[in-house]
């Protein structure tokens, strides 16, 4: 049992980091509320959970050539670039995202995942970290107990998840609306310095 928890406290670990699914987390929460927050993290949650197939199938060697890490990184470059952007021109805005439709909320989980699926960050920590993790576990229990320690790491992400859309949605209730727009525009920033930073390492594999 205190195995079992000890992989839920990994994907808590690999979930709070601040990166680009939490900023995010934190600009849906504070206008959208708890629902948008808690669905762009459920987004994240499955582009983990694709990048886990990826590693049990044993196709990451692939994901490793440097075309492919070039064309991630590029990738992860332009959609937080230009998130970032977004939520920075948003600032400014009175911004109420629960009065849109209802497929609002669909955007909000697909933006999740395409952060999280175009982050090369978490696609290393998946293949590299998480593969280690496997092997060793692979190595040390059956397969039942494998499915259930990767069960147990999604618990860790899951409890993250609910935790920051909670904490982000709270931020709309006691904050100003300049105060609001401040947040939302440091968000946007720390979005935009992550896809400098992507964009810094795919210039780099592809010249140096």
């Amino acid at each position: 049992m205190s195995a079992f928890f000890g992989y839920v406290f990994l994907g808590i670990s690999l979930a709070a980091p601040i990166g680009p699914v939490n900023a995010a987390q934190i600009t849906k929460g504070i206008y959208g509320g708890f629902g948008h927050a808690w669905l762009v993290g459920l987004g994240a949650m499955l582009a983990d959970a694709v990048y886990m197939a990826i590693v049990y199938l044993g196709v990451f060697h692939f994901l490793e050539t440097p075309f492919m890490q070039t064309l991630l990184w590029s990738f992860g470059c332009f959609v937080l670039i230009y998130t970032g952007i977004d939520s920075i021109i948003s600032a400014g805005k009175e911004i109420k995202m629960n009065k849109l439709k209802g497929d609002s909320y669909k955007k909000s989980f697909f933006y999740g995942f395409l952060l999280s699926i175009s982050n090369p960050l978490s696609m290393m920590f998946w293949l590299g970290i998480f593969g280690s993790v496997l092997a060793k576990t692979v190595s040390t229990y059956d397969l039942d107990h494998v499915i259930l320690y990767s069960l147990a790491i999604f618990i860790g992400l899951f409890i993250w998840d609910v935790t920051m859309a909670f904490i982000s949605s709270s931020f709309k209730k006691i904050l100003t609306a300049k105060l609001l727009g401040v947040i939302s525009a440091i968000s946007g920033l720390s979005l935009i310095g992550f896809g400098v930073y992507f964009g810094v390492q795919a210039f780099k594999l592809l010249f140096l």
